[in-house]
Order: structure tokens, then C-alpha cells, then sequence
């Protein structure tokens, strides 16, 4: 008999084990996943965080990037375009004070690159950047990140910044 009443009463605590399981998990909000994206914050006027459907919304172009002989075509939205819908007055804008501001661009790993903002206004300058959400064809992800800021022009690629996750606008002056 006493062998018995173990069992059941085993039982009985299993049961209740995965009652309180089934109560806890039904409570549990599930963890929601939010789309990779890409924070355009600081000295801006509109504030934007852009998802890889976002970016696919905008004018697209393409870039190419050659890398340890390897060439790349990497497929995003032009940096400009992003800053000037952030509100970076880049054109006729970009003269005085707007010219002593700079970009960080971080990465998910902490690496972080600064541009200025007049090599990165495309009425300064000849080179162009790349917000890039897809190589080759395919979407970016794994360990380079679902975004990556492509300087093709450069001669190496230590400013071509992959796994990124904001572009920070900094203004020396006001």
C-alpha cells in the first residue's frame, strides 16, 4: 500500500508540475522578434529606424566592393538619401556649421567608423555610400548582420562597416 500511495502521489505532483507549466507558459507573453533595423538618431530632425523593408521602399542602387580579390555587388540605399530623410541638410545646406558635424556609424560588436558629413554629401563629393541590405543578390545576415555601410571607393575595406545597427549624426557647432 505504501508503494501505492507513492505512485499516486507522484503522479498527482506530476500532474500538478504540468499544470503550473501550462498556467505559467499561457501567462508568458511571448518574446516578440523584431526585424533587424538600423537607427539614424542624434543631431536630425526626424529620428528613423529602418528595417530591410523599409530600405526595399526607397530609391535602390548598387555598389560594388572588391575584397581580398573578391568582388562583392552589394545592393541598398544610397547614405545620402537616408541622412536627408533624417533631415542632414546636405546640398545647398551643407555650408557653416552644417559642415563641422560628423557620422558615427557603429556595428553590433561595438566597431565604429566616423565620417564627416561633407564626404558624405554627394554635391561635395564623387564617392558615394552605400546602405547596404543585401550582397550578390541575397539578403545579409548571419555574422556580417543584416546591414552593412559600403565605402567602395576605399582602398581597404576597415570603413566598410558590417553587423550595423546606427548611424549617429553629430553637430560640433550649432
Amino acid at each position: 500500500m505504501t508503494q501505492r500511495l507513492d505512485r499516486r502521489t507522484r503522479l498527482r505532483r506530476t500532474n500538478v508540475a504540468l499544470w503550473f507549466l501550462a498556467v505559467v507558459a499561457a501567462a508568458t507573453p511571448a518574446v516578440a522578434q523584431t526585424a533587424p533595423s538600423v537607427a539614424v538618431t542624434g543631431a536630425v530632425s526626424r529620428p528613423l529606424t529602418l528595417t530591410a523593408a523599409d530600405l526595399a521602399a526607397m530609391p535602390r542602387a548598387t555598389a560594388t566592393m572588391t575584397s581580398n580579390g573578391v568582388a562583392t555587388t552589394y545592393e541598398g540605399v544610397w547614405l545620402a538619401d537616408v541622412l536627408t530623410k533624417a533631415g542632414v541638410p546636405f546640398g545647398a545646406g551643407m555650408r557653416g556649421a552644417a559642415l563641422a558635424g560628423y557620422v558615427v556609424a557603429s556595428a553590433s560588436d561595438g566597431y565604429q567608423v566616423v565620417f564627416s558629413l561633407g564626404e558624405l554629401d554627394p554635391d561635395m563629393t564623387n564617392e558615394q555610400f552605400l546602405l547596404a541590405d543585401k550582397a550578390n543578390g541575397k539578403p545579409l545576415s548571419g555574422q556580417n548582420g543584416a546591414f552593412r555601410l559600403v565605402v567602395p571607393k576605399d582602398k581597404h575595406g576597415a570603413r566598410s562597416i558590417r553587423m550595423l545597427t546606427t548611424l549617429t549624426v553629430v553637430q560640433l557647432r550649432k
